[in-house]
């Protein structure tokens, strides 16, 4: 089959290339998918380039343990393997693999997929997972924000990105006031997915204008997290999400640790935020698109033979949504 295969690490043109690879097979309680599309992460970037070094401890030391990458998948079950009992082939799904999504055809655990929001087709569809659970479970579980409390005041810093863009719908699903940080290259963009009014990250600090925030939800970890404990009401939460690069060595890890060391002592909540896969998640994603609530943001789709191309163009930032690697051959 075609998959785009790493060998070692390096920058997405000269650690990627497409090629061959045999074609994997499902086994107990597994799940052979036809994969049409994937989208592009910065966990996939990571990956590609070994960066923070300290992650080669999960990945492999001096070149990949998964010959290939690949997150976020979406596509029709071919074959289903022993003790498989919730899908048949034929079936339309998505979800997050731990890898091997940028190829033709991908193997999941069964519990690591849902059935494909049926309004959406699969090009949409693969920019949902990884960054649209990471919005429901930042919003919803780490931050408190669900349908029987509305009228929350929501911050979300980085609301143009892939998991901000759904991060802003699903806060306004669930009956929030949302301010979005971002670019004024995206400010148009925010507001027409729901955002009350949004924030120029350039020219304006959402942490001094004397506001108070109920939650912080920080997908850019531009700013010190202290920073922000003027911002939150006195039972406000910040939730730091964020998939800043951060250095080589020990990437956002720093960030994250000044995080938790301002969440000591009395005041606002201050929470680091990981996000779990979760099939649930995934069927209530497919729930609120397929209500016309949420819909994926896509900036830009790329062949499978051009993967490598697009993980480059999403490190340069500034991002409107997602990007989608098409796989299958139309």
């Amino acid at each position: 089959m075609r998959a785009i295969v790493q060998d070692g690490y390096g920058d997405p043109e000269r650690a990627l290339r497409l090629g061959e690879h045999d074609r994997p097979e499902a086994r107990g309680g597994e799940v052979l998918v036809r994969v049409a599309a994937s989208s592009v992460n910065p966990a996939d970037r990571m990956v590609s380039a070994g960066r923070p070094y300290v992650l080669r401890a999960v990945f492999g030391l001096s070149r990949p343990r998964r010959r290939v990458p690949g997150k976020d998948v979406a596509g029709t079950v071919e074959r289903v393997g022993p003790g498989v009992t919730r899908f048949s082939p034929g079936d339309e799904v998505y979800g997050e693999l731990p890898g091997g999504a940028y190829a033709e055809y991908a193997v999941a655990g069964q519990d690591l997929l849902a059935h494909k929001p049926t309004a959406l087709g699969f090009t949409e569809a693969a920019a949902v997972p990884l960054a649209g659970v990471t919005a429901l479970q930042g919003i919803r579980d780490a931050g408190g924000v669900r349908p029987d409390r509305p009228g929350l005041r929501v911050l979300v810093n980085g609301a143009s990105g892939g998991v901000g863009t759904f991060a802003v719908q699903i806060a306004k699903a669930f009956g929030a006031h949302v301010t979005a940080v971002c670019g004024a290259h995206a400010r148009d963009l925010v507001l027409s997915i729901g955002a009350d009014e949004a924030l120029d990250r350039t020219r304006e600090d959402p942490t001094g204008d004397g506001r108070a925030y109920d939650v912080v939800f920080d997908l850019a970890g531009d700013r010190p997290p202290r920073s922000y404990r003027r911002a939150l009401s006195p039972e406000g939460v910040y939730v730091a999400a964020t998939g800043r690069p951060g250095g080589a060595v020990l990437g956002p890890l720093p960030f994250l640790g000044r995080v938790v060391l301002s969440s000591l002592g009395p005041g606002p909540r201050m929470r680091v935020f990981a996000t779990k896969q979760s099939p649930d998640d995934l069927a209530e994603l497919a729930q609120l698109i397929d209500d016309g609530k949420v819909a994926p943001v896509i900036e830009a789709e790329y062949p499978l033979a051009q993967t490598a191309e697009a993980l480059t163009t999403q490190a340069r930032g500034h991002r409107r949504g997602k990007t989608v690697v098409k796989v299958a051959t139309p």
